[in-house]
This record gives structure tokens, sequence and C-alpha cells, in this order.
């Protein structure tokens, strides 16, 4: 797409696939070999502690923001490529942070990843805004759901008064026998649309599971959809295996021109977990070794229908 490296996965409603977004677009660079860092932004409601699995005292992004921690100490690596950021769940330590200091996170993962995904809290707030205008650009991610498209609105308008520039909108859940026109929605939030990505049973399935969607069912509508997106985002080709074209719009299909040759990943290979991994601390993916088996319970939660 260009250089951006820092990416705001924003959305007006809760719900609607922010952090699962967030973290197949992450797990799918990864596995293509580019350095990802995922940070969890939404600094009062945690969703990607589950991935580290974090004991109570583990060291979380609000020690950072409170001075009472290095960066360093509050990343935990997933797996090869990919680390993760945690916030806390503790509303004392919360209340304790200064959110200011995420522009210096930001900073300094800038300089040791190729590409940092801040999974942005929903809702208005000093602490949802600020990513907006820290980030090199806004992924908006929303459902065709006219209560969403709604709330879409306010996140770009929150957006540019933050000083950030929206890369474009992803829509999620979507469904090929739809008459809503998907180009039409994001000619009326006047946004780009970088990609719809349909609605896949195995989403859900690999929430449970515990395993991002494009190492669980890699090959299924959605993963594609995701590795497309990737790949545009990247400017680089990510291979899929689907068949089934990943963008429904009236316009053209495919972002990327990824080409669809076989993945030679399988749709059982869990790539996440860490136990089978080095547990050093000073590996090349940065921070220390994560042992994350409660994922399902952390996406689940952050992307829940209710």
């Amino acid at each position: 797409m260009s250089h951006e490296t820092v990416y705001a996965i924003a959305s007006g409603k809760g719900g609607v696939g922010k952090t699962t977004t967030t973290v197949n677009l992450g797990t799918a660079l990864a596995e293509a070999g580019e350095r990802v860092a995922i940070v969890d932004a939404d600094l009062g409601m945690a969703n990607l502690a589950g991935f580290v699995s974090l004991s109570p005292d583990s060291t979380t992004l609000h020690d950072v923001l409170s001075g009472g921690a290095s960066i360093d100490d509050a990343t935990y690596r997933i797996t090869e490529n990919i680390v993760a950021v945690p916030s806390g769940t503790s509303l004392d330590e919360y209340a304790d942070t200064s959110p200011e200091g995420l522009s210096d996170v930001v900073a300094e993962l800038r300089e040791e990843f190729d590409y940092v995904f801040l999974d942005v809290g929903a809702g208005v707030s000093h602490e949802t805004v600020l990513p907006l205008g820290l980030a090199d650009a806004v992924l908006l991610v929303s459902t065709p759901e006219p209560a969403a498209i709604h709330d879409s609105k306010k996140t770009l308008e929150l957006t540019e008064r933050a000083g950030g520039e929206v890369a474009g909108l992803v829509l999620t859940r979507t469904r090929p026998e739809s008459d809503v026109s998907y180009d039409e929605i994001a000619a009326r939030l006047e946004t780009p649309l970088l990609g719809t990505i349909p609605e896949d049973p195995s989403a859900r399935e690999s929430v449970y599971a515990g395993t991002p969607l494009v190492v669980y069912r890699p090959d299924g509508p959605a993963a594609t959809a995701y590795k497309r997106l990737a790949a545009d985002l990247a400017g680089i080709e990510i291979p899929t295996t689907a068949t089934e074209p990943s963008v429904e719009s009236d316009g053209d299909q495919s972002p990327g021109g990824i080409d669809q040759s076989d993945d030679d990943i399988g749709p059982d290979t869990d790539t996440v977990d860490s136990s089978a991994s080095s547990t050093t601390d000073d590996d090349e993916s940065g921070g220390r070794e994560a042992a994350h088996d409660d994922v399902s319970s952390a996406i689940t939660e952050a992307e829940s229908d209710t």
C-alpha cells in the first residue's frame, strides 16, 4: 500500500471484529517474515491479555504508562516474528496510567518492528482518540449493519480531530448474497474500501481453538481475505489457497493481486503454540515467551455480539 508501518485498528462500535482483525493481520504478516508487534491500546478494557495468560503480577502496558516498567518488560513473544504488548486488567493500575506515554511506546516499537498494530478501544475517550493520531494510518473496521456504520462516522471524525488519517474501511461479516453494496457504504463514509471479510463459521471456531484464523483454517474465505488485506497493506505476496474471492464489493475483487498458490500451512497447524519455541529473553522477535493457552477467552469477550 505505502510506507505506513504503524496502524491503529479502530471501530466506533464494539463487537465488529476489531481485535480479530488486529490478530489476523499481524499473524499473516508475521508468517510472511515481517516482524510484528500487537499493542492493546484499549487501556480500560484489555482484550489481548489472553495471548500471554497474564499472572496477577505480570508486567503490562499499564506499568509502562505509569512509569514503573520499560516497554521491553511488557513485551511477550507469541511465536516467531510476532509479539504482544497487553494492557492490564486492574482498574487501580488503569487509574495510574498516563495515556500520553503511548507516544513514546509507539516510537520505540516503530524502531524495532516492521509493523505495529494498535488495537484501539471503541467509544469516545481520551485514551481511545490518542492512538488515532499516533498511527501512520487508521484502519476502520465495521460490519455492514446500520448502527455500526453510523458509529464509524464518529470514528472518522475523531481521527480527523486527532490529526490522524484513515487508510480505509474493512467490512467484516459480509455475505456474497447480500443486496447491500459495500462500495456504496464506503462511498457514503467517503473512505476507500480496503477489503471485506466474509462471514465464516471458522472464525468462531478458531477463537475457541485459541488459534488465529489464518492459522486455524488458512484456506477458508475469511482467512484468505485477511491474508489479502495484509498483503495489500505491506505490498508483498502472501500465498492463499482459497478459490473464492474475498472481496464481495461491486468493484475490484481482491486488493493486492496475490497469487493463488498453495499454502504450506495446514489448517491444523498451531503456529502460536509457544511451548515448542525457545524461551530465551533475547529472542530475535523481542520480548519474553508467552504462555497463551487462554487466547480464546480474550477474543471471545472482545468480539462478543452482545
